[in-house]
């Protein structure tokens, strides 16, 4: 039977995998099922199938009597949209019979908005809102497309973003500052970007064009593209009452309410900047409201450091919480709900173990659920027993309140689960007051319900809790929000789970949460990742339902070239070989003014000491020469960058042990005999006490933490057998150029030659003392020499 149903899937155009992988979902496996037998043949599965496994996908139980209705509409191709599709599905939840006339005028069946009818309606709503448009400029975007969508309810909605682009840039020009957050964006000057490289200066490393990066951290395509397009308008969410949602819309004037709802029980990771751009670009685009609302629901694992470190990581990326709550700060109300439930016999107090439960849930064998022997206790008695437990009367596991739910439903999230437990332990903001405290699965929706939330956005392992979510609600008869679930981000190289990460902090193997070679927020921001670009990765790839594993190199892509625009170039040297110029004076001192970022003006220049003594890296200089190696060897010439002639190697000086000290060179200055033109060109740092000159500091080298891509493969041997005892390497003796001082912490630069870096908190910059953070190598690192 399971290879019928693979091929059966496979008829509407899923891919073998995609086909198992189907399979293995044992609730939509069978909606898909009866969603393609009730189609029938189809004349063209290439349009219809999508939309088929969309019906599946996307049904509610209370659309699920007329999948076969919606799934011939598909076949027929009166559907023709995923729009029109997700109309249907709403249709048919207050439908118990489907009229024909009526379902195709509430899904737009036949009606065709042609691209004159998009262009003229995007033309009038410019016109009508004139003279707001000159004043917000494309700070307008998002509602005008709001209301766009309203208007052309069945165009398509990227041609519909796309004309309003159009005649956006016709009427207003391309973006300038005034159109940026922070009203400083410079244009590159003409000059600039005509000029061409001179001699000596170092290669750019640009992959996208200038201010690219800072453009796509403010995109909002991911919003307006896919699944999220499709989201519905606040108002458009189904209530038990229809006067819920009517008294909800006086509240909040029909405006979009997000929240982003981390724990506060480790730092964020990676994973929440896309969870931080969903929820706050979400309800920004729409001119809405997002909340920063700490869940903070389990004492035992929660500490201050982690509530602070969440604000500053929110506001280091770019976004002010309309405002921040607590869990917390509606524990009374919880409970007051929770006698409620039980008043309405829909939760009951248990004594069983987990053990016991387990069992009743069909334990380790998947076996018959059974209901709990306490369920039918009277409802007197429950209400009781919840009161005991708020006095303290039973010890911690002994009893919990379960809601009443259906233990035979296939889904887990409906198997009675567990709204209060026992835990005698100290709140940080209620101190001894609860010794009950709320579960994740009971507080989490009350209080998206509480604060009126439009849109409750979370990732897809929760996909199976937006059935029990909006039972609760409906139970106890509230605003009821609405769910939507888009795929996990992950990165390759790194494990994101906090319990993984929490271990490797308390066993040593990194130095804390902000260890850089982790991918908490806190540590890529040590490691001198910026805001921006980070924003601009997770905007980029966009949002879908798909979890994805995305390789940390294209990450690092992002980082780099936003680096490229702004880093200022420095000459620094990790493993440092001392070169003396023979044929100048011991007290021979030039300066040379050096810009910043060459072809750059606005970016400004510093000046750097040039004398008899200079310092270049190690690995610049070979003692036995090769014909493809292009730098420094005996009787080679090699240029320094930023100055006018090469340098010559004329002897090697080395230690007792045969280590290489010194090596001795010509300045190629002599007029009347010019050196040839070098090869390439290397960075130094010249040994001048008037200028303080070089600066001595400690280079960090971070690589990844683990060896593979999948730490967690099974194959390794676990996860931890896989971390890289090389993934830090520490230079304590490296120089750097005197334009390092004035740098502050968190500030970057560009080591020319070497990689990004970053200044890092263990500096002390006031007594010129410097720790400096590889952030990510140059484009060109894998083609260096060879």
């Amino acid at each position: 039977m399971s290879d019928e149903l693979v091929t059966l899937f496979q008829s509407i155009g899923l891919s073998e995998e995609k086909a198992k992988q189907t399979l293995t979902n044992k609730k939509l496996a069978p909606k898909l099922e009866t969603v393609i037998k009730e189609a029938g043949p189809l004349q063209d599965a290439e349009r219809a199938g999508p939309l088929l496994y969309t019906v599946a996908s996307t049904s509610t139980p209370k659309s699920v009597a007329h999948l076969g209705y919606i799934a011939k509409a598909v076949a027929s191709g009166r559907l023709k949209t995923n729009d029109q599709v997700a109309a249907a599905i709403k249709f048919a939840e207050n439908a118990e019979q489907i009229n024909d006339a009526a379902f195709d005028e509430s899904c737009g069946v036949g009606i065709v908005v042609t691209q004159e009818e998009v262009v003229r309606a995007v033309s009038e709503l410019l016109g009508a809102k004139k003279d707001e448009l000159l004043e917000k400029r494309y700070q307008l975007l998002g509602s005008l497309l709001t209301t766009l969508r309203a208007e052309l309810k069945w165009a398509n909605s990227l041609t519909v973003k796309e004309e309003l682009d159009k005649q956006l840039l016709a009427t207003l020009g391309p973006k300038d500052e005034r159109d940026s957050a922070k009203g400083k964006k410079k244009a590159e000057p003409k000059e600039a970007r005509a000029a061409k490289p001179k001699a000596g200066e170092p290669t750019e490393t640009e992959t996208t064009a200038p201010g690219k990066i800072a453009e796509l951290s403010k995109s909002t395509r991911f919003i307006f593209e896919g699944e999220m397009s499709r989201l519905h308008k606040p108002g458009g969410n189904p209530q038990i009452r229809p006067q819920l949602i009517e008294e909800h819309l006086k509240r909040t004037g029909g405006k979009v309410l997000t929240r982003f709802p981390p724990e506060p029980n480790g730092f964020l990771h990676i994973g929440h900047a896309k969870a931080i751009n969903v929820n706050f670009g979400y309800a920004a685009a729409f001119d809405g409201h997002c909340y920063l609302r700490y869940d903070d629901t389990n004492p035992e694992a929660e500490e201050e450091k982690y509530f602070t470190s969440i604000l500053e990581t929110v506001e280091w990326l770019g976004y002010k919480p309309w405002k921040v709550t607590y869990s917390s700060d509606h524990f009374q109300r919880l409970y007051d709900l929770a006698v409620d439930l039980i008043k309405r016999d829909k939760a009951y107090v248990c004594h069983c173990t987990a053990e016991e439960m387990n069992a009743d849930r069909g334990g380790e064998e998947r076996g018959e659920r059974k209901e709990c022997r306490h369920r039918s206790r009277p409802i007197e008695e429950s209400l009781a027993e919840f009161q005991k437990m708020k006095e303290g009367r039973y010890e911690e596991g002994k009893a919990i309140l379960r809601m009443k739910m259906d233990m035979q439903n296939p889904n887990p999230q409906f198997w009675d689960l567990v709204a209060y437990r026992v835990l005698y332990t100290p709140h940080h903001r209620t101190g001894d007051q609860w010794c009950i405290y709320p579960t994740y699965d009971y507080t989490h929706c009350l209080v998206d319900s509480f604060e009126d939330i439009t849109h409750s956005l979370c990732t897809t392992e929760f996909r199976l809790s937006r059935e029990s979510y909006y039972w609760l609600v409906d139970a106890l008869e509230l605003y009821k929000p609405v769910q939507w679930e888009y795929g996990r981000l992950n990165l390759t190289n790194t494990v994101l789970s906090k319990r993984k990460l929490n271990k490797l902090v308390t066993e040593g193997i990194v130095s804390g949460w902000d260890d850089p070679r982790l991918y908490t927020l806190p540590a890529v921001r040590r490691r001198g990742f910026t805001p921006e670009a980070i924003n601009a990765f997770v905007r980029d790839i966009g949002v879908t339902t798909a979890n994805t594993v995305i390789r940390v190199d294209r990450l690092e892509k992002y980082v780099r070239d936003h680096l490229n625009d702004i880093a200022p170039r420095l000459m620094a040297v990790l493993e440092p070989l001392k070169v003396t110029l023979t044929n100048l004076s011991e007290d021979h001192v030039e300066e040379f003014t050096v810009a910043n970022k060459p072809r750059d003006d606005s970016m400004g220049s510093h000046k750097i000491p040039f004398t008899r003594t200079v310092y270049i890296d190690a690995s610049d200089f070979r003692e036995v020469d090769d014909p493809n190696f292009y730098r420094l060897a005996p009787g080679k010439s090699v240029g320094l960058l930023n100055v006018p002639y090469p340098i010559t190697a004329t002897e090697v000086i080395k230690d007792a042990g045969g280590k290489i000290t010194e090596i001795k060179a010509r300045f190629e200055n002599d007029a009347n005999t010019p050196a040839k033109k070098p090869k390439t060109f290397i960075q130094w740092v010249a040994d001048s006490p008037k200028h303080n000159s070089p600066v001595k500091v400690e280079a960090r080298i971070y690589g990844n933490l683990f060896k593979h891509e999948n730490p967690l493969d099974s194959k390794l041997g676990g996860w931890m057998t896989d971390i890289d005892s090389d993934s830090l390497k520490v230079h304590r003796e490296a120089l750097v150029e005197v334009g390092i001082r004035g740098l502050e912490v968190e500030s970057k630069f560009q080591a020319v030659r070497v990689a990004y870096f970053c200044v890092d908190k263990d500096s002390d910059v006031g007594k010129g003392r410097y720790v400096i953070n590889k952030t990510v190598g140059l484009k060109e690192d894998s083609k260096k020499d060879k």
